[in-house]
């Protein structure tokens, strides 16, 4: 009997999983996926929490109720992998041994890298919204809060979601103006791009949005410290930033674990080959999701493109053959701008995000690079769509490929 090992049963661990039970036997193969949570959130979710449209039982599940028969979900803390000796070490000493591995551990906020951020006031004026703890004590504090300035800040890159903190933004914007005070809110929103976004077009487009909202944009604002006692953020330049609630991006690294297995970069990610997402350092090690160093959005669209992929090589490499498939780093994401409105963007490595009607050229029904009611609907939609079909692994008739059809080029 032959073994794989997944290790993290989150959006990518869960999907490889149910992907790949389908395509070995389990007369030959034994397929292992460990974590240590028994709790599957939907992440993107945490983002309405602030504002009262999802509550936290909407973004709750049961890990196990997306883990296909006959394979062996075990509840486990991982103390590293010894990737020369094929094997994955417990905390608690038990070892799995692996003829192939694939590392879907994620990344998380480390907001203790950011020197004062939790010293003090942290979810007192102070929050993030990437977690339920966060975005729950955001949700409190709005409740009862009547004004002053809101500083919605990036701390580095990469992040996860990077539109993330924009949605923010434009829903506080909606949020405040519902509440009848927005006239007594100023929303900054400070990042250390150069502009609202990494890509030219999308970056004009959420720039025009957010001048139109009276959202002030500071951009190359990289943050060095925060002074919760006299609640203000600085840059590393020099530039202070006050603020009465700060929401802020705290930095993002992968996992504790693939540092003490000596597998990644200087924030945790392991070295991925972009295209077929193998590890560089090792044949039999794939990498999906977050966990890997690869120049595409840190997304559940952009795990789910490339697991397909990831897969292929997998099999591939499995029956000795060469992997011919390669991962072009396919992103779509959805934008909410508040006030029943949403965005979206489509795009990969090479090909920045172009208007265009999305997934049927010509007809939508999104529009790519829009602002309309439908593409909001789209993305309400989508926690179903995540639920019963990506994380099952039913098909979407949306190719892990970006496709130009439909997209206007200049």
């Amino acid at each position: 009997m032959k073994r794989l090992v997944i290790v993290g049963a989150g959006t990518a661990g869960t999907m490889t999983a149910n992907k790949l039970r389908k395509s070995l036997s389990p007369k030959e193969w034994e397929i292992t996926i460990l974590d240590k949570d028994k709790t599957h959130y939907y992440q993107p979710g945490f983002l309405f929490i602030p504002f009262g449209t999802y509550t936290p039982k909407d973004v709750i599940k049961q890990k196990q109720t997306f883990i296909p028969d006959g394979v062996n979900l075990v509840y486990a803390d991982v103390d590293r992998i010894e990737a020369e000796q094929n094997k994955v070490v417990l905390t608690d000493g038990k070892e799995y041994a692996y003829d192939f591995l694939v590392i879907a551990t994620g990344c998380q906020i480390r907001p203790e890298e950011t020197p004062g951020l939790k010293e003090s006031n942290w979810y007192q004026n102070i929050f993030d919204f990437y977690t339920l703890e966060g975005s729950t004590a955001l949700h409190e504090f709005f409740k009862n809060w009547q004004g002053g300035r809101l500083v919605v800040t990036i701390t580095e890159l990469p992040f996860k979601c990077p539109v993330a903190p924009l949605e923010f933004a434009f829903l506080a914007d909606a949020y405040f103006t519902r509440r009848g005070i927005r006239d007594k809110v100023e929303i900054i929103f400070t990042t250390p791009m150069s502009g609202a976004f990494t890509k030219p077009k999308a970056t004009a487009m959420l720039g025009k949005l957010l001048a139109d909202k009276h959202i002030q944009l500071i951009p190359d604002f990289y943050v060095e410290r925060v002074d919760s006692e006299n609640n203000k953020i600085y840059s590393y330049d020099g530039k202070e930033m006050a603020y009465d609630c700060l929401t802020i991006v705290p930095v993002n690294m992968g996992d504790d674990m693939i540092a003490r297995s000596g597998l990644g970069d200087d924030l945790n990610y392991v070295p991925t080959d972009k295209n077929s997402l193998r590890s560089v350092a090792y044949e039999n090690i794939f990498v999906l999701g977050d966990a890997s160093n690869i120049p595409a959005s840190k997304a559940g669209a952009v795990a789910h493109f490339s697991a397909e992929v990831l897969v292929g090589n997998l099999l591939e490499s499995i029956n000795g053959q060469p992997m011919s498939h390669s991962f072009d780093g396919h992103a779509n994401c959805y934008i909410e701008t508040g006030n029943g409105k949403a965005s979206l963007i489509d795009f990969n490595y090479d090909t920045e995000p172009l208007p265009g009607k999305f997934p049927v050229p010509g007809i939508g029904p999104f529009s790519l690079l829009g602002n309309t009611r439908i593409n909001h609907l789209g993305k309400l939609a989508f926690k179903m769509i995540y639920w019963e079909f990506l994380l099952k692994d039913r098909k979407l008739p949306i190719s892990n490929k970006m496709s130009m059809s439909g997209k206007i080029k200049d």
